[in-house]
């Protein structure tokens, strides 16, 4: 799960750095004489960029639709209550770079959604929860293996870019003096 946790976060660390860098480049090509000197050294990516939006809104979109398809619903009925889980797993398949989709054989296919919650001395336990049942690995149709590993995919992929935009969002909150070296 780590390593999985892992991939989430350089996921996101790669898109920010790639809207920071796009930042840059639209800078770099301003004439000096338009350059403002209130502005803030660093300034963070604009929160209404339409490709990231785009981006996001297509894969929530997708996300949705496998959701229902695979009736996610039955287990969790809100959709957007599935993003408070912390981290989404799959059983009997692979997810991993060296075993990426392949199926593990005399396993059962499930979709595990992973929470903390207290236990009775208030420590935090993980809890996993069955949110899909779909059978013996080798068995399982191609095409259906597919949406499944898509659906967990696209969920992670969600749960970055919203970790992103609250970091994104803490970002702006901060006062930053006038003059500053970063």
């Amino acid at each position: 799960m780590s390593s999985s946790l892992d991939k989430l976060k350089a996921l996101a660390n790669r898109l920010e750095d790639k809207l920071v860098e796009k930042e840059k480049s639209s800078v770099a090509t301003v004439k000096p004489e338009t350059i403002i000197e209130d502005k803030p050294a660093i300034q963070t990516a604009p929160k209404t960029n339409t490709e990231f939006e785009n981006v996001r809104k297509e894969n929530s979109k997708r996300l949705k639709f496998l959701y229902e398809k695979l009736k996610i619903f039955e287990k969790s009925p809100d959709f957007e209550k599935i993003f408070i889980y912390k981290a989404m797993n799959l059983s009997g398949v692979g997810l991993k770079e060296e075993d990426f989709g392949e199926v593990r054989e005399g396993k059962y296919i499930q979709i595990i959604a992973i929470t903390y919650e207290p236990d009775k001395n208030g420590k935090k336990k993980a809890k996993n929860i069955s949110l899909g049942y779909f059978g013996k690995a080798e068995t399982l149709d191609p095409v259906l293996k597919n949406e499944i590993i898509e659906f967990i995919l696209r969920w992670r992929y969600e749960k970055a870019l919203q970790n992103v935009e609250h970091y994104r969002d803490l970002i702006d909150r901060l006062e930053r003096p006038k003059s500053t070296l970063f």
